[in-house]
């Protein structure tokens, strides 16, 4: 399983309102479930919620990799989110966040879970990708060039 798979292009959202890390959540939430029938917006949001009181899912230089598993999800779901501002992450360097990769992955998923995971941190650590992200024009570039990123990710 990979991330292209997992990352169609109508889950690329471009130009997101952000507000606060709680509203993006919340619009994270709201969005999959009307596009996922057997996931609840507010189960969603409680579980990723319940995640980021563990410790922020900000890893810095502007991205945030909010997950969660849930009992109702069947297979792995992404999404990625450029948002209209930076918003307060509480980024383990304090940075505002504008790059959020959602990832929520089925209760008893482990080693996909971990894989999906590191594969998104690979992507996003990348300085020139998340440059190329920022400069997204359109939401068919924002997922062209996040899914070229992958792409190359996975080759090296």
């Amino acid at each position: 399983m990979t991330l292209e798979t997992i990352l169609p292009p109508e889950r690329a959202l471009f130009d997101v309102p952000g507000g606060s890390k709680k509203r993006v959540l919340e619009f994270f939430s709201t969005f999959i479930a009307q596009n996922t029938p057997s996931l609840d917006s507010q189960e969603v949001f409680g579980r990723l919620i319940g995640r980021e009181r563990l410790g922020s899912t900000g890893i810095g230089n502007g991205v945030a990799i909010p997950h969660a598993r849930s009992p109702h999800c069947h297979s792995p779901v992404a999404a990625f989110l450029k948002l209209a501002e930076p918003i307060d992450f509480d980024a383990i360097d304090g940075e505002p966040v504008d790059l959020v990769f959602v990832l929520l992955v089925p209760e008893e998923a482990d080693d996909t879970h971990l894989a999906l995971l590191s594969q998104v941190a690979a992507v996003m650590n990348d300085a020139e990708t998340r440059a190329l992200l920022r400069k997204s024009g359109s939401q068919r570039e924002l997922h062209q060039r996040l899914i070229d990123a992958i792409r190359r990710q996975s080759s090296a």
